[in-house]
């Protein structure tokens, strides 16, 4: 195990009724914990953040500005995040690196170059609050401010993935071949695409996009699988393997309690509101099962975040806005489409944490989910000076699946 805490001085044989090792032990640090801890900067772990603007920034040599990490419980291994404050009336260093990058523009206006071996081809596109854009594999790239006002960006990253497979940063940053099946530097390349169409593997709407100038208040198309009138887009960004969707609730709304695995971060852009989260071990009724010490609770407005199914997953969550206005998150999941399970190719697969538990999915129905929430709720809504949308109609309504098309062979 590499980076373990434990140390010995030779090998211990077990008697005839001992089993080897020590049986109970530390989790050790990843390359990439040790790659963190060597940039000199501030690490934030937790269950989530009420608002990254207010995270402590220090400077970061390798990129030239004022940065943090974030390392949400669960996305350890999986995927990383960083916030990084571009300068005022300047730039970030010239970067190339063999991960990827998905930038949401928490504040601020600037552009970004992007380009691969010739420069003289690069590509230049402007942003501002509440963009979103990736960073193609191994581009070369710089990012700049235009304003006399700091810009600050939330990054999700795949450098975790990266440093520890390759656990080589010479080869991380000096790697010198051209992706150009990720990024073949087209005119349109970073030209924004409305386009919705169904994603190859569930049929939800998708957008083949590397960049979203406004996120903020893009049109979303009904979903609604996590709540009555819940919408939601996947941009599909650089042939990146970044799975991601911003969905939106109805104000007065919250979204059905699911369950799934770990590694999945909503992001609050628009609203503000709170996340329950707990243990799958703990039941459907925890709070009526006398299990409440079990359920975190994470507030946040723009631009916070909750790491919805934590430690290692299988976790229930449930997210709720608390404003007048609709709560847009944007889920982030790194590079493990949790939908994508094992299995041989044609495999029936299910949409599991749409799917009442009661059917064999993950999902609670409003009319089995504890009655703490809806008190919760409403409790919530009043304080806020907000009204409930969740009328007796919602609690009884069954939506089912749009019809699966016959050249489809699975579901998830």
């Amino acid at each position: 195990m590499s980076g373990g805490t434990q140390a010995a001085q030779e090998w211990q044989a077990p008697s005839a009724n001992q089993k080897s090792g020590w049986g109970v032990f530390k989790r050790g640090l990843t390359p990439y914990d040790r790659f963190m801890e060597e940039q000199e900067i501030p690490i934030y772990r937790g269950i989530g953040v009420h608002r990254v603007q207010d995270l402590p920034l220090k400077p970061w040599a390798l990129v030239g500005g004022n940065a943090t990490f974030i390392q949400l419980y669960g996305t350890e291994g999986l995927w990383g995040m960083q916030v990084v404050e571009v300068p005022a009336g300047g730039a970030l260093k010239v970067q190339r690196h063999l991960w990827e990058d998905i930038v949401y523009v928490v504040e601020g206006r600037g552009s970004t170059e992007v380009w691969q071996s010739d420069e003289r081809r690069k590509k230049v596109f402007e942003w501002s609050t509440g963009s979103l854009f990736a960073i193609p594999l191994n581009a070369t790239h710089r990012i700049v401010n235009a304003t006399n006002d700091r810009a600050l960006l939330l990054v999700a990253t795949t450098a975790p993935n990266i440093i520890n497979l390759l656990r080589s940063p010479g080869f991380v940053f000096n790697c010198d071949h051209d992706f150009t099946d990720h990024f073949d530097e087209r005119d349109d390349y970073y030209q924004p695409k409305d386009l919705v169409e169904p994603d190859p593997v569930r049929g939800l709407a998708m957008q083949r996009t590397n960049l979203i100038p406004d996120l903020l208040h893009a049109e979303l198309p009904l979903d609604n699988r996590r709540s009555p009138g819940y919408r939601r887009i996947e941009p599909h960004m650089a042939s990146e393997t970044h799975y991601l969707f911003c969905g939106q609730h109805e104000p007065g709304r919250y979204s059905k309690a699911h369950a799934h695995e770990s590694g999945a971060v909503l992001v609050c852009l628009s609203g503000k509101g709170f996340t329950h989260t707990w243990p799958a071990s703990a039941g459907t009724t925890p709070w009526k099962d006398g299990r409440a010490d079990v359920v975190k609770v994470q507030e946040y407005e723009p631009v916070g975040m909750v790491s919805a199914a934590p430690m290692n997953g299988n976790w229930y969550h449930q997210h709720f806005g608390t404003s007048a206005e609709p709560l847009r998150l944007l889920a982030l999941f790194g590079p493990n489409d949790r939908h994508r399970r094992g299995g041989t190719p044609g495999t029936e697969m299910k949409d599991f944490s749409s799917i009442d538990v009661k059917e064999g999915g993950s999902a609670i129905e409003y009319r089995d989910e504890d009655p703490h929430v809806r008190q919760e709720f409403e409790r919530r809504l009043a304080l806020s000076g907000a009204e409930s949308r969740m009328t007796a109609e919602v609690y009884e309504a069954k939506f089912e699946f749009a019809a699966r098309s016959p050249h489809q062979t699975h579901e998830s």
